[in-house]
């Protein structure tokens, strides 16, 4: 519970691509806070009007992004409301699979409250780790997955974002089929970071805070991970970052985000957390004293078992914040 809140030849001919990012890392593992802003309003539910669920027959489907209202563009529910409350007809954009629709709904006024019979949220609140900085730019990565939006399971879009310090304070353990999560105080009265970019591969922003006291990490490419023994380094208690052991059992290219398939052997960290647990997507998985990838999934029914993606991914995707 939150409390507070990856040969040049013909140089002439062909052009060279150079990525930004270096070639050694500000290694990541502790406990950060996360706070993102939709870009618009997401419907996740209904609620009857004098038994009547007119969210349903006005035409919005869970998951709908409310972008604009009459030409007015909504970014809050304190938009969403403010417009509603001056009009009485709508005309109202919705995201729906990546297609634009335009509905046209009718609302309830009750008591001189304007009801919609519509449950909606504009952000989302969590814990996660972060999984590195770079040094030269300052972009982060962490979660190494992208944060999703329950109602329709699909990429939540942001409008802005930041990332706070963070404590952890419990830890509920994972079984099978069941999987547990840190709890965690979030210092909400100071930024050290600003996302800018929710992906596939994690969340990417700015650091802003100070990185004088973080250890320096070379990366390593895929072709040099091997099967055997690493560890990953997450926190577990207030801001603790610690290592734990676990084993690569396989590396696969070809898949986007589950590249490193692993399972924890570390017998205290099994103790304590009974495998991987919500909040620890982002620990940086090191091996031969490189950065080799980032925690992202685990097996629901094995949570000794997990995934990681390549952190080569991760460094080329926050690349693009600085296109």
């Amino acid at each position: 519970m939150i409390k507070k809140w990856t040969l040049l030849w013909f140089l002439l001919l062909f052009p060279l691509t150079t990525l930004a990012y270096s070639s050694s890392i500000y290694v990541g593992g502790e406990t950060i806070g996360i706070a993102v802003q939709a870009k618009g309003v997401y419907v996740v539910g209904f609620y009857p009007v004098e038994g009547e669920y007119i969210g349903k027959e006005n035409g919005f489907l869970e998951g709908d992004i409310i972008l604009k209202i009459n030409q007015d563009e909504i970014s809050s529910i304190d938009d969403l409301y403010s417009v509603l409350e001056k009009g009485e007809s709508f005309s109202v954009e919705v995201l729906r699979n990546n297609q634009y629709i335009t509905l046209t709904p009718k609302f309830s006024f009750q008591d001189s409250s304007l009801k919609t019979g519509l449950y909606v949220k504009d952000n989302i609140q969590g814990i996660g780790t972060l999984s590195y900085i770079d040094p030269e730019t300052h972009v982060f990565g962490s979660l190494g997955h992208e944060i999703i939006e329950s109602s329709s399971q699909s990429r939540f879009l942001i409008n802005q974002g930041a990332i706070f310090k963070a404590e952890v304070d419990s830890v509920k353990k994972s079984e099978n089929g069941v999987i547990g999560s840190k709890k965690a105080s979030i210092d909400s009265n100071k930024d050290i970071g600003i996302i800018e970019a929710n992906e596939a591969e994690g969340i990417f922003g700015f650091y802003q805070d100070d990185i004088q006291d973080k250890e320096l990490m070379a990366i390593a490419n895929p072709s040099e991970i091997k099967r055997g023994k690493a560890v990953i380094r997450t926190v577990l208690e207030d801001n603790k970052i610690k290592e734990y052991d676990i084993q690569v059992l396989t590396i696969e290219d070809s898949l986007d985000t589950k590249n490193i398939f692993f399972e924890i052997t570390d017998s205290k960290l099994l103790k304590e957390t009974g495998g991987i647990i919500q909040g620890m997507s982002g620990s940086p998985i090191i091996q031969n004293n490189k950065v080799i990838g980032v925690v992202n999934y685990v097996v629901v029914d094995n949570p000794y078992k997990g995934y990681g993606v390549f952190i080569t991914k991760m460094l080329e995707k926050g690349d693009k914040i600085l296109d």
